[in-house]
């Protein structure tokens, strides 16, 4: 078998429908778009929502609620991924994106307290938790909070 002798399967492929070839030919004439109307002329589309003048649903409902513009979108960080670290190691987000713990170094970084520190780090972030802060106390290390 060569490439120029593959063929389809007989029926998967079907000519496309010529619309407004005569009034024969089964769609002619109106093209199966009815008689007059926004939708019949080329280009009348309505837009999504539109609800023929009638106050359409989305400004019917009432808004409730605010969302900020300058939201902090904390990168979360659980002390037990410190492990990783040497002992009296310099962490901050650059450190922890280069060790793939973080989706960037430049979002700020906010550390959780899941799990278990046994090293003494100097740790550099935007934010922590308490539990984290009291964590990364007992086990000699710093904590160092920069603003988000």
């Amino acid at each position: 078998m060569k490439l120029n002798e593959i063929k389809a399967t007989k029926g998967s492929r079907s000519s496309r429908k010529r619309l407004g070839c005569g009034v024969a030919s089964g769609q002619g004439k109106t093209g199966g778009r009815g008689h007059k109307g926004q939708k019949s002329r080329t280009g009348g589309t309505i837009a999504r929502g539109f609800e023929g003048g009638q106050m359409p649903l989305i400004q019917r409902v009432p808004k409730r609620g605010f969302t900020p513009l300058a939201r902090n979108q904390f990168q979360l960080v659980n002390i037990a991924q410190l492990e990783r670290f040497e002992v009296d190691a310099h962490i901050d987000a650059a450190v922890l994106f280069d060790a793939g713990l973080v989706r960037n170094a430049v979002d700020p970084v906010k550390l959780l307290g899941a799990g278990e520190l046994t090293k003494k780090l100097e740790i550099a972030v935007a934010a922590a938790s308490s539990q984290a802060a009291k964590k990364i106390e007992a086990a000699g290390g710093s904590l160092k909070l920069s603003k988000a």
